[in-house]
C-alpha cells in the first residue's frame, strides 16, 4: 500500500512522483507528468444512438431471463443497456477512437470479469500518451506485434517550420498521429484494461521470443534493468513513449536524477 502522502500506483505517468512542496502540504500539493493532458470533455448522446444501432437493448425493454450473461453498457456510469456481443462493439468503438471519428479523449474500458463494458467521455480526467501496437495482421499495415508508427510519421514530425495549411496536406504533426491510430490518450481506468510494454527495444525482444528465437537477456552493467519476458503474457497493447515521461517539469530538469553523489 502506498502511504497517505506517497503518489497511488495507478497515478504514475499523469503526476509527477517527486514534484511536491516540502512540508505541511507535502503529498497533497501534485503536479502533472510531462505529456499528461486533461480532458474537456464531449457529448455522449451520439453514443447511445450509435449502440442502439450496434444492437444494443436498452435497459428499459431488458429482460434478464433472456440474456442472463449479457454485457452491462455504461456511458459516463450511467448503466443504459446490455449487449449480448460485447467483443464487436468494443472493436467498433476502439476503430472509431483510433481513426478520429470518435474524440481520442473517450476512454473505452471493458471489464471482462465483471461483464460491464464503460464508455466515459466527461471532463476532468487525467489522460497520457501512449504508442498503439498493431493487433492483427492487415495489408498495407505494420506487422503483428510492433508498434503502428514508421519512419514515414517520424519524418513528418520533423516538418516544424511548414504552416498549418501545409501541415494539414503533408499529413504531418501530433494531432495526425492521433488521427492515424499511431498514438492513444489512455486514463487511469482505461489503462488497467491495457498492456503497456516500457520501451520498443522491449516490445521487438518479446516479438522474437514469440516466433521461437532465441534472444539473450544478459544485462550490460551500465543498461537500464530490463523486465524479463513473461510468457503468459498474451500480447502487448500498448508501449510507452519513453519511461521519462512519468516526471513532471521541474523533477525533469534536475541532472543525473537517478545518481546519488
Amino acid at each position: 500500500l502506498a502511504k497517505p502522502r506517497q503518489l497511488h500506483n495507478t497515478h504514475w505517468g499523469l503526476v509527477c512522483p517527486a514534484e511536491t512542496p516540502e512540508g505541511q502540504a507535502c503529498g497533497l500539493v501534485k503536479n502533472l507528468s510531462l505529456m499528461c493532458h486533461v480532458s474537456v470533455g464531449t457529448p455522449s448522446e451520439p453514443l447511445y444512438g450509435y449502440f442502439i444501432n450496434r444492437g444494443m437493448e436498452v435497459l428499459e425493454e431488458y429482460e434478464p431471463q433472456r440474456f442472463p450473461n449479457a454485457t452491462k453498457v455504461f456511458i459516463n456510469g450511467a448503466w443504459v443497456g446490455v449487449h449480448t456481443s460485447p467483443k464487436d462493439l468494443v472493436d467498433s468503438i476502439m476503430h472509431l477512437r483510433r481513426y478520429g471519428d470518435l474524440n481520442h479523449e473517450a476512454s473505452v474500458i471493458r471489464d471482462i470479469r465483471d461483464r460491464e463494458f464503460r464508455v466515459v467521455t466527461d471532463a476532468g480526467r487525467v489522460m497520457r500518451p501512449v504508442f498503439t501496437v498493431q493487433q492483427e495482421d492487415k495489408v498495407g499495415e505494420p506487422e503483428k506485434g510492433s508498434l503502428r508508427i514508421t519512419k514515414e510519421h517520424m519524418a513528418g514530425l520533423n516538418e516544424w517550420h511548414l504552416v498549418n495549411e501545409e501541415r494539414e496536406e503533408m499529413a504531418t504533426g501530433w494531432e495526425y498521429l492521433v488521427k492515424s491510430g499511431c498514438i492513444e490518450y489512455l486514463d487511469a481506468e482505461e489503462e488497467e484494461t491495457a498492456m503497456i510494454c516500457m520501451t520498443p527495444e522491449d516490445l521487438e525482444s518479446y516479438r522474437l521470443q514469440k516466433m521461437g528465437h532465441d534472444v539473450s537477456e544478459e544485462q550490460a552493467p551500465n543498461q537500464r534493468l530490463k523486465t524479463k519476458t513473461n510468457p503468459t503474457t498474451h500480447m502487448y497493447t500498448h508501449c510507452e513513449i519513453h519511461p521519462s515521461m512519468i516526471l513532471g517539469i521541474c523533477a525533469s530538469i534536475i541532472p543525473f536524477p537517478d545518481h546519488n553523489q
